[in-house]
């Protein structure tokens, strides 16, 4: 494991010390787990992008046309 050190703004420590806090986490573990979101393939935007089409591609056999009359819907309720 590598050591490293990072010069930020008072104020950017501050609120990262907050949200840390609020975690119940330091801000050593913040930082160590978005390097490792950044190593794992980026930012969490591209990772939920990966996963939805993952996940459709998943689904078969599913139309949005396919409805439940209202007796079966009823049905399921109970």
């Amino acid at each position: 494991m590598k050591n490293i050190t990072v010069s930020v703004d008072d104020e950017v420590y501050r609120q990262a010390r907050i949200t840390a806090a609020e975690g119940n986490t330091s801000v050593s573990a913040l930082v160590k787990d978005f390097l490792s979101s950044l190593a794992d393939g980026g930012n969490t935007y591209e990772r939920l992008i990966r996963e939805e089409k993952e996940i459709r591609a998943r689904i078969k056999d599913f139309s949005a046309g396919d409805r439940l009359s209202r007796g079966e819907l009823y049905e399921r309720r109970r």
